[in-house]
Formats: structure tokens, sequence, C-alpha cells
């Protein structure tokens, strides 16, 4: 299967690579050999500036990772139901922000394209119009976090394991406003390449997370034992220190001069319109395929606790490989934005590749670790005490279909990258949201008709990724996201 995938994989990024020069097509090299027909798109200073922009994003992106996984390792040492429930909640507070964070997080894009362009005085000022986002969509916030909170109840969760996934939740939605306004700051300074700073902000805040999350949590350093509730405060308390961070370096002297600061503190209703046209498809893809994910999860950890413990486990594990990949697809957007906004459309044919040189060797690398060391892997969540072998029979095979799928994850990462920082986020929304949509229906039948069990879920749940990213391939190489004309309209205020 991973073979499968890098065939796909290849082939389409043959196909992407038209040999596009100046938006002109060069003429047809069939003859020519594939390696060679690659290989003139590898560029080595294409190659170590993706890597510049893109390793620091994979350090961030794999700093939340490991926030996330020790919150819930920290709850694997209490019992089962709390780690279940620590999925659970967390999934449901991404559902909950999630469209203002892909929205939010469209500044990337727009900030490197402005680059591109060399409007360097209208990169700040898409912070703050992001900020003014942030600020108008706590109220939405609020009701949100009203009618999910009772969600786990309604999906049939047993009254103590609801309990504690709504306890987690809430708290965790109190710092919501906070970590919004910092995916505006991160998303802004990753657009203008400053993608280091993006790093050491972020593992700033998860130096101070992870031993705040273990002396909350089970009562050290003066803190008494708060159980799930110390997890979530201590999320809060490290995302809002790393937010002081960004605010900082945003507002460093330097920095207030080359990009104009002191004159970007106003409404800038053109900014604002690209912001939300471009970034509204985007947002949307993002809540309607989380929330399809969740109502997945939902269904799934209603077959018991066995099911939902296996499922943190995996998706745990699935975190660590899949965030990183996160960090990776920002590197692309910020420079496919970046080249779209300067027209320089052979350099974006050179990132594409780049970009999956990275993501296929990494992921591939991943797919063989989990694979061969499956059970050692989920035995990491064994509880001191009792039995825990249906459990880690469950979560070995699911392990299986994570190694089988983080090709094609990277896959669509990098692709879905290259399309969102062309700002061809429509066409992102239709396709992916209708994938994850019809693919929820299969669950349904799956798990609640036919009643077939958590291993036929599982690999219909593997089946989808293997589509979505044969359908983001077909994207890539159609090639009507890089015509001029639909690069005019992305650019236009």
């Amino acid at each position: 299967m991973l073979r499968f995938v890098s065939q796909v994989s290849v082939a389409y990024t043959r196909a992407s690579f038209t040999g596009v020069n100046r938006g002109e097509i060069k003429p047809n090299t069939q003859l020519m050999p594939v390696m060679t027909r690659l290989l003139r798109y590898y560029n080595r200073e294409t190659f170590a500036e993706l890597f510049k922009i893109a390793a620091p994003m994979m350090v961030s992106q794999g700093a939340f990772a490991v926030m996330i996984f020790t919150d819930r390792l920290f709850m694997a040492q209490i019992d089962p139901t709390h780690m279940a429930a620590a999925l659970g909640g967390g999934v449901a507070l991404f559902f909950s922000i999630c469209f203002f964070s892909g929205l939010f997080g469209y500044a990337n894009a727009l900030t490197a394209q402005y680059l591109g362009a060399r409007e360097l005085h209208k990169c700040s000022k898409v912070v703050t119009q992001g900020l003014l986002m942030v600020v108008a969509s706590i109220p939405f916030l609020a009701c949100i976090a009203f009618f999910v909170a009772d969600v786990f109840v309604r999906m049939g969760h047993e009254s103590a394991f609801a309990e504690l996934e709504k306890t987690y939740y809430l708290w965790l939605m109190w710092g919501a406003p906070i970590t919004l306004a910092k995916v505006v700051f991160s998303s802004y300074f990753a657009g203008i390449g400053r993608t280091r700073l993006v790093m050491i902000c972020d593992v700033c805040g998860l130096l101070l997370n992870v031993p705040l999350c273990y002396a909350m949590v089970f009562g050290h350093l003066g803190f008494p034992a708060l159980g799930i509730i110390g997890a979530a405060l201590s999320t809060i308390v490290a995302t809002f220190f790393a937010l002081l961070l960004f605010v900082g370096c945003y507002l460093a002297k330097e920095h207030r001069r080359v990009y104009h600061v002191a004159e970007s503190l106003v409404f800038h209703a053109g900014i604002m319109k690209r912001f939300v046209r471009l970034g509204l498809p985007a947002g949307t893809e993002l809540i309607l395929n989380v929330a399809a994910f969740n109502l997945f999860l939902l269904m799934f950890q209603g077959y018991g606790i066995t099911e939902a413990a296996a499922a943190a486990i995996v998706f745990n594990w699935d975190i660590l490989c899949f965030v990183p990949m996160v960090g990776l697809n920002i590197g692309v957007v910020s420079l496919i934005g970046r080249f779209v906004g300067a027209r320089d459309m052979q350099r974006t044919s050179e990132v594409i590749f780049a970009a999956f040189v990275m993501a296929l060797t990494y992921s591939g690398s991943i797919a063989i670790i989990y694979s061969v060391f499956r059970f050692p892997l989920v035995g990491v969540f064994a509880p001191p005490e009792g039995d825990f072998s249906a459990i880690l029979s469950l979560a070995g095979f699911m392990m299986i279909g994570l190694s089988s799928y983080v090709m094609a994850d990277a896959t669509i990462q990098v692709a879905g990258g290259v399309l969102r920082g062309a700002g061809d986020t429509q066409w992102l929304m239709y396709a992916s949201t209708s994938t994850h949509w019809v693919a929820l229906c299969a669950q349904f039948y799956l798990i609640r008709v036919a009643e077939w069990g958590p291993r036929a879920s599982w690999i219909a749940f593997v089946a989808m990724l293997f589509s979505i990213a044969i359908l983001f391939a077909w994207r890539l190489w159609d090639g009507r996201w890089k015509e001029e004309e639909r690069l005019l309209a992305v650019m236009a205020e």
C-alpha cells in the first residue's frame, strides 16, 4: 500500500511539473526519462529555502503535538477513561474553534503574497484585520460552547466519561480567544518567512506547559491535584505565555520600522475583504472536515471504553506524525504564496518538487517505525494497573492502518499547501468536505446500521484518506490553479 501511495504521488507530482516558465508551457518531453524530467525541478536554493522555513514550523507544530500528547499521557496515568476524555474533549474544542482557526490562519498566505508583491506596508495590516476578527468571534465562541457542551451525553457516552469530556472542553474554551490571537501572529510571522521566531515562541510555551501540566494534574509544587482540569489550565497558561512572546517580537523596534506597524493599526476594507473572501472557504473547509471527523470519533467511541482508549492511543501517535506535516504545509503555503505574488511560476514548481521529497521521505520513515514497533508504542499508554490486553490488540491493529495512511496524509498536506498558497481555497473546500461527509455517511452505516465492528470502521477511515490524496493529486495534475486569470483574481482587493 505504501508503494501504491508513492507511485500515485510521483505520478501527479510529475504532472504538476509541466515545465511552467514565465507562465508558458514547455514542449512535450514524454520521451525523457521520468527521473530526468523530475530533476529539472531540483533547485538546491529552493530546497534550502523551503527547509529553512518549514523545519522550524515542523518543530513548532511538533511542540503543539507534544503538548497534546503530554496531556493524554498524564491522563493515562490516572486511568483509560481520563485519557479517552482528553481526546474527546480536545477534538470537541478543535471543532469549536477550527472555523476561526482556518480563517485567521490564512494570514500566512495573505502576508506571503504581499511580501512577494513587495507591499510590505500591507503585511502588518493583515495582523490588525485578524485581531479585529478575533475580538468579533468571542460571542460566537460562547454560543458554540453552550451548544457543544452537552454533545457527549447525546452521543451515548457513559455519564462519568461524558462529564470528564465536558469539563476538559469547557475549561479549554475559556482560552480559545488566546489561542486564536496566537494563530494570527504565528501565521503572520510564517508568511514573512520568520518561522524560526515562531518555533522559539512555541517551544518556550511547551517548556512551560509540560512541568506545569504535571504539577497541576498530580498536585506538585504547591498546586492541588486538579486532574483533567489541571491539564486544561496548564495549556491555557502556556498558550498565553507564547502569545506574549509573539506580541513582544511584533512590537520590536526594527520590525516596527520595516513593516510599518505604527501605520497598520487601522481597519483596511480592501485587505479585510481579501482576508474574508479567501479565508472563509479555508475556515469552512476546516470546520466541516473536523465536524465529520468529530462525529466519526464520537460514534467510534460509542463502541465502548476499549475502543475509545484504543482510538486515543492511535491518534496520539498519529498526531506526532501529522502535526509536523502541518508545519511543512505552512512552509509550502508561505513560499507558494510568495512566488505567486511575485509571478515566479518556475519557483512554485521547484517548491512542489522539494516539498514532496521532504514529505514522502519523512512519512515513509514514520510508516516503517509505526508498523514494526506498533505494540511497544501502544504499550507506552498502558496504565499501572488493570487488564490492557483488549486495548493493546485493537490499537495494534489500528496502528497498521495508521502506518499505511501516513504517506497519503503527507501527500494531502503538500498538495493542499500548494493550492491554498495559490488561493485555490474554494475548490479545496468543495472537494475535501464532500469526501469527508460521504465517508461519514458510510461510517454511520457501518457503525450504527450494519454494526460491523471497530475494525471495519477503521478500514473505511483509512480508505477515505487515500481517496482525498488521489483527489488532490488530480487537482495538481489539472493545473487550473496556476492560470493567470485565477491568480489575478486571487490578488485583487
